[in-house]
């Protein structure tokens, strides 16, 4: 007797190779097309069957959940955390603000995870939730100092964003300079007005 077979058989190596070049393939079609991109194209530019992404990942979500570090939650989470370095609160949203706009203009599926297209993955779903709480804690800093409008609560900002999301997912998306030219429209409408040092 040579001795007991492992519990559970190593990945063979093509199998191993397959799931990397999956994750490859879905990495590069979600940062470019968004979480809504046809399985088929993925297997296709992976060299595999569309069953073997079921195989391996179960499914979309499955391998939504695989790559959704890379594609979407690095960047949104050193947005987050650059976002709460920022001293003056004014400071703060306005970046936060510009850098959550930018991101969604760059990376489409951005806008998948904040429009919540995939609410059974429970990671799209972690993403949100902090999302929401930074968005709690940004309006009300921002308000008590007196850097937003006063009347302007965290559902006014979630529903910029969403809307924004809506707009690019299925719309039309603008020239860089007209999309930019916009936010500043945006962040000068919600800021409030703080007094002058001399009180006037």
């Amino acid at each position: 007797m040579t001795g007991a077979a492992p519990s559970e058989p190593r990945l063979r190596a093509d199998a191993r190779r397959n799931s990397e070049q999956i994750r490859s393939a879905a990495i590069a079609a979600f940062q470019g097309r968004g979480l809504t991109v046809p399985l088929e194209e993925v297997a296709k530019a992976a060299g595999v069957s569309k069953a073997t992404i079921f195989n391996r990942f179960g499914g979309r979500v499955g391998l939504i959940e695989a790559v959704i570090e890379e594609v979407v939650a690095t960047e949104l989470f050193a947005i987050i955390d650059h976002t709460r370095t920022i001293d003056d609160v004014g400071e703060r949203i306005a970046y936060y603000l510009t850098a959550i706009r930018d991101l969604q203009y760059r990376q489409p599926a951005v806008n998948d995870v904040l429009l919540q297209s995939y609410p059974h993955s429970h990671q799209l779903m972690e993403i949100c939730r902090v999302g929401s709480e930074v968005n709690d804690e940004l309006v009300a800093a921002a308000r008590d100092f007196g850097a937003l409008r006063p009347e302007f609560t965290a559902s006014d900002l979630h529903a910029l964003v969403v809307d924004n999301a809506l707009a690019l997912k299925h719309g039309k998306q603008p020239p860089r300079d007209d999309y930019d030219r916009r936010t500043t429209y945006l962040l000068d409408g919600i800021r409030g007005h703080q007094p002058a040092p001399d009180g006037r």
